[in-house]
């Protein structure tokens, strides 16, 4: 995986309305990275997958580019994937320039590596923490509770250190329910209701979509320890917003 301190590969850069988790509505600056080596079946951004996608800019430019893109009444900077923790020293910069402009900055990642979120920690005021499920796919069950454990460790940095932190899972027709109760669980033996922002439930789209009964009975699962839980689909694709 490329880890260029000097050089980053971003997928594109672009300006539009947030349309998932509990900030959906905002108006965000995406800045999307270039490379993700998990494989989640439901994907929606496979075009920024691999490592050579996009294009390769040195940091000054990608800070130039972003500032020709940057809109008034922006709410937030969103640095999303592929997977920005594969180039998470490229990110700290661009984060730090985004900072020193007045502005939020957010992490959407799948926190696999607890080690590279609490580098960048300091330099975001919003991490989504998602947690995959088996049914993902995103690593051979061998894997997955290792990258379970990372995704736990993330929450826990990230409210320890006091950002503003929700949780997200996608879910589909397949998500098996004893596991998303055993992962409430733990989840909230660890953490305590009023150390997060929100606990969100994305049914994934076009791809093993769950009903609107089944949506429901894991609703059901969630709700018992956190009364907050939100059903929330990608609302982007409903407004046809990029």
């Amino acid at each position: 995986m490329m880890i260029n301190a000097c050089k980053v590969q971003i997928s594109e850069i672009f300006t539009s309305i947030e349309g998932e988790g509990f900030l959906f509505g905002t108006k965000t600056l995406f800045i999307r990275m270039a490379g993700c080596h998990l494989k989640c079946r439901w994907c929606d951004t496979m075009y920024a997958l691999p490592m050579s996608s996009g294009n390769e800019y040195s940091l000054e430019y990608a800070k130039k580019l972003i500032s020709d893109e940057l809109q008034p009444c922006t709410y937030k900077v969103n640095f999303t994937g592929g997977e920005p923790l594969l180039q998470y020293l490229a990110v700290i910069e661009l984060a730090k320039f985004v900072k020193n402009k007045g502005l939020r900055t957010y992490l959407e990642s799948a926190c696999y590596d607890s080690g590279r979120f609490s580098k960048l920690l300091p330099y975001m005021d919003i991490c989504k923490v998602e947690f995959k499920m088996t049914d993902s796919n995103a690593v051979d069950i061998r894997h997955h509770q290792n990258l379970l454990q990372n995704e736990f460790t993330c929450l826990m940095n990230a409210v320890r250190n006091r950002k503003v932190t929700y949780i997200k899972i996608v879910v589909t027709n397949s998500t098996d329910s004893d596991e998303v109760e055993a992962l409430v669980k733990n989840i909230f033996d660890g953490v305590s209701g009023e150390d997060i922002s929100g606990f969100i439930l994305q049914p994934s789209d076009g791809v093993d979509e769950p009903s609107s009964q089944r949506l429901m009975e894991l609703y059901d699962i969630v709700y018992p320890r956190y009364r907050e839980v939100r059903i929330i689909p990608q609302l982007h694709k409903l407004i046809r917003a990029r």
